[in-house]
This record gives structure tokens, C-alpha cells and sequence, in this order.
């Protein structure tokens, strides 16, 4: 019997402390990814650019008799690449939204638990919080 009453449960504050100081990693880690996956998307849209770019420059080449027919592996080969970076780009995108939804959510958690009596001064203590 004197174990059950030895049984301490820690103080609400700390437990929401300890709480907040999860969400936390976890809202960095979601920005973290978003931050990534908008660097590759910005370097697929240049990318894209350029090589549709070239590839239009191309085209115009063979239809003025400036570049022989042979090249037109060259365009096929550059279309290839920009039908394969627009899908990339595409999913990217759907990445991101992802990750604005995830961390949305985050926000979501982190809010309804400040929402409790116990977790309002724990919230209170945490800078950039109020």
C-alpha cells in the first residue's frame, strides 16, 4: 500500500512545457521540409525555364534552316525534360500544401491545448507565445 501513495504525477505547467517543447521540434521539422522542397521547386522552375527556353530556340532554328534536322532528338530530349520537371513541379506542389496542412494542424494542437487553465501560464512563459 505505501507505494500507491508514494505516486506522484508531475505538475500540469511541466507536462505542458515538455508538450510545447515537442510541438516545437515538430513545427520546425515540418518548416525544415517545406523550406527544402520550395528550394528544389524554385530550382526546377529555373531549370524548366532555361531548357524551355532552348528549346524553343531550337525549333525555331530547324524551321529556319539554321540547324539541321538532326537535332530534333535534341527537342524530343528536351521535351522529355520538361514534361518530366512540370510533373515534378506538380508534385511539389502537393508536397507543400501537405506540409502547410500538417503544420496548420500543429498550430491547431498547440492552441486547443492553451485553451486549458493549466496550460494558460505555462503558454504564457514560453517567448513568442501569448
Amino acid at each position: 500500500m505505501a507505494s500507491i501513495f508514494g505516486f506522484r504525477s508531475r505538475d500540469p505547467a511541466r507536462d505542458r512545457q515538455t508538450d510545447l517543447q515537442r510541438f516545437d521540434r515538430l513545427a520546425k521539422l515540418f518548416d525544415q521540409i517545406a523550406a527544402e522542397i520550395e528550394a528544389e521547386k524554385t530550382g526546377l522552375e529555373n531549370r524548366y525555364k532555361s531548357t524551355a527556353a532552348n528549346a524553343a530556340f531550337l525549333v525555331e532554328a530547324m524551321e529556319n534552316g539554321s540547324a539541321s534536322a538532326s537535332k530534333e532528338s535534341d527537342v524530343s530530349a528536351m521535351t522529355n525534360s520538361i514534361l518530366n520537371c512540370e510533373r515534378r513541379i506538380a508534385e511539389l506542389a502537393r508536397q507543400k500544401g501537405l506540409m502547410k496542412e500538417l503544420r496548420h494542424s500543429l498550430d491547431a494542437i498547440v492552441e486547443d491545448g492553451s485553451d486549458r487553465p493549466a496550460a494558460r501560464a505555462t503558454v504564457r512563459a514560453i517567448p513568442g507565445k501569448v
